[in-house]
């Protein structure tokens, strides 16, 4: 379980507000549950679901072929191309 203050300090590029909505995007999917504790302040806490689980092996993989694709681009950059024309 996470609480709001650390997915964002997680997350920095995100406003509070993009959060926010992101989370009850993912939320409205059934892949996070969210906890609502009655406390003043009022706590949240946030977890994956059974099928936010199922997700996470999908997300590696998409990290993986970023992170290679990323290599490739800069490589790329750094080749010479040749004009076909």
């Amino acid at each position: 379980m996470l609480r709001f203050g650390e997915l964002n300090r997680q997350m920095p590029e995100l406003t509070q507000a993009t959060l926010t909505k992101d989370l009850r995007r993912l939320e409205s999917f059934h892949l996070i549950n969210r906890k609502v504790y009655p406390e003043v302040p009022p706590r949240v806490e946030y977890s994956l679901t059974e099928m936010g689980l199922k997700l996470l092996p999908v997300l590696k993989e998409l990290e993986i072929w970023g992170a290679e694709f990323k290599k490739h681009s800069k490589q790329q950059k750094n080749t010479p191309t040749q004009s076909i024309l």
